[in-house]
């Protein structure tokens, strides 16, 4: 056997994916562009509709409530989407509805004061009036610190080394919401998955009229046959005497959304009322906003490559993080019941086809619009079982850590301080969650648990998420950790001119405001 050369076996770092068809600032065509931005409406559905339906009758509402709420948090997600992709960090990214302020809306749920009250209809407009003081209050934290320039600045501590553990765990963190919810109902979750790995992946070369068919639609095409098997099973009686766990996961119509629903509902700001402040629940609130930050930091980096875009300069993630907290700010004032952030799972899908078109994901802003405001049809596609998108998940998700692992080839691998920091971040971002989790699940509270709330809240918020305990940990260690003469093992002299706006010529094209309003908003 020949002896084979060194170049023969390398890959060089490429700054950008390849085999994207549609980048950033390229557009397919319009039939194309509607049937792509409907799968990322139709993602967008598993967590609009789960986490008002895990809220909701906590706080004592019904199921008209658990629906208006999710048309609302719809409706927000379209709006927060378009701001996002208009006059943010204008990369492909939907703005959805975020799992880490659920501790400390938990948190207001059970406040004495509010748990005491009888009626369930009126307890479920305070609380979600005191949700809604607590989120406009604490949304002031990201406009500050987006608008003020002041993420961009403290973002300049981050290195390839330092990020690709953190943007990995926005993916491998999410390993909850994937095979162990599939296995709720194995029947529909598990041929769910292996459809879809089947059709992106296997069959992603049959085309049709020049169009790779299956790997730009698989998720329309998967999800449909999926639902529709689904429906059989019910429908037959398949889970006529099955436990009440498995009917929820398995029946397609246990959801009662679409018999809840208005035929039109039109969300409007202060919909449940005058919200109310409360100094404690505002400074709870504010750990979330924090997660919420870094989650989000990391989703546009991974944004950024999967749509073949540079990464966004520091001024780029500021304005973005400024923006996001505007978003937080109308969830506030709208009363969607949660705060924002990225979609990781929208992020993922944007690898799944190949496709990082920001017109796709502003034309699925309208979309989520549109069906929030006609309750009955939207309430149709949001009854899908949970396990569907969980099946997804399994991919998106792995597709997004495995993205925060590319980041690794600007580094030297070779080196015993960057395999430290790479495997104790993921390995302490995976462990220390896990442990909150497990805690929580066994006392029915946090580890911390004193008689100050807003601090329990901030402990136990802050390290349930495993890409704020990976950032911590691995920017902590790569700026204080043998940082003598290891910039080029870091993988500075690739990232040092993606820092500034001007320091690519790219930049320009991929973030450059619409409507000519850099001549009023000039980049740094």
């Amino acid at each position: 056997m020949a002896e084979v050369k060194p170049e023969e076996i390398s890959h060089p770092p490429m700054e950008q994916l390849q085999g994207f068809e549609y980048c950033i600032d390229s557009n397919p065509p319009w039939g194309e562009a509607i049937i792509l931005a409907f799968q990322h409406y139709i993602l967008a559905l598993g967590t609009a509709v789960m986490i008002p339906s895990v809220l909701v009758p906590m706080m004592g509402g019904d199921d008209g409530d658990r629906v208006r709420v999710v048309q609302t948090l719809l409706f927000v997600t379209g709006i927060n989407t378009l701001l996002q992709s208009l006059f943010g960090t204008r990369l492909p990214t939907v703005i959805g509805g975020s799992y880490a302020f659920v501790i400390p809306i938990v948190a207001i749920i059970q406040d004495s004061s509010l748990a005491a009250i009888p009626d369930g209809h009126q307890r479920f407009l305070a609380t979600m009036r005191a949700i809604q003081g607590a989120l406009i209050v604490s949304s002031s934290i990201q406009i500050i610190l987006g608008y003020s320039q002041l993420w961009g600045i403290f973002s300049r501590f981050f290195s390839p080394v330092g990020m690709a553990p953190v943007v990995a765990l926005l993916g491998f963190g999410l390993f909850e919401r994937g095979f162990p919810v599939v296995g709720r109902c194995v029947e529909v979750g598990l041929p769910m998955l292996i459809l879809f790995i089947v059709l992106s992946q296997y069959l992603k070369n049959i085309q049709i009229k020049d169009i790779p068919i299956l790997e730009r639609f698989s998720l329309f095409i998967c999800i449909a046959l999926v639902w529709a098997y689904a429906q059989i099973l019910t429908s037959g009686g398949a889970y006529k005497n099955s436990t009440e766990v498995t009917q929820i996961n398995c029946r397609t119509d246990r959801a009662n959304l679409i018999s809840s629903a208005p035929w039109i509902k039109i969300p409007y700001p202060l919909q449940w009322g005058a919200p109310t402040f409360n100094a404690g629940q505002s400074f709870g609130m504010v750990s979330a906003v924090l997660v919420s930050l870094v989650e989000s930091t990391a989703s546009y980096k991974a944004a950024a490559r999967l749509a073949s875009a540079t990464p966004p300069p520091a001024h780029i993630l500021s304005r973005g993080i400024g923006w996001q907290g505007i978003g937080i700010l109308l969830d506030g004032l709208f009363g969607t019941g949660t705060g924002s952030t990225v979609s990781v799972e929208n992020v993922g899908l944007l690898g799944s086809t190949r496709i990082g078109s920001r017109r796709v994901i502003q034309i699925s802003a309208g979309f989520m619009i549109f069906f929030s405001m006609l309750g009955k049809f939207g309430a149709l596609f949001a009854s899908i079982p949970f396990t569907i998108f969980a099946a997804v998940y399994c991919v998106l998700f792995g597709l997004v850590a495995a993205v925060g692992l590319s980041f690794l080839q600007f580094t030297n691998m070779n080196s015993m301080r960057n395999l430290f920091i790479v495997g104790v971040s993921i390995f302490l971002g995976l462990s220390v969650p896990e442990y909150f989790f497990r805690y929580t699940m066994a006392a029915q509270r946090g580890p911390a648990h004193t008689k100050a709330g807003w601090f329990n809240d901030y402990i136990n918020t802050i390290f349930s998420s495993p890409p704020t305990v990976g950032l911590i940990v691995a920017v902590f260690l790569d700026n204080t950790l043998e940082t003598k003469d290891a910039g080029n093992d870091r993988g500075l002299p690739w990232w040092a001119r993606f820092r500034s706006f001007k320091g690519d010529s790219r930049n320009e094209e991929f973030y450059r405001l619409p409507f000519n309003l850099n001549r009023f908003f000039p980049p740094a």
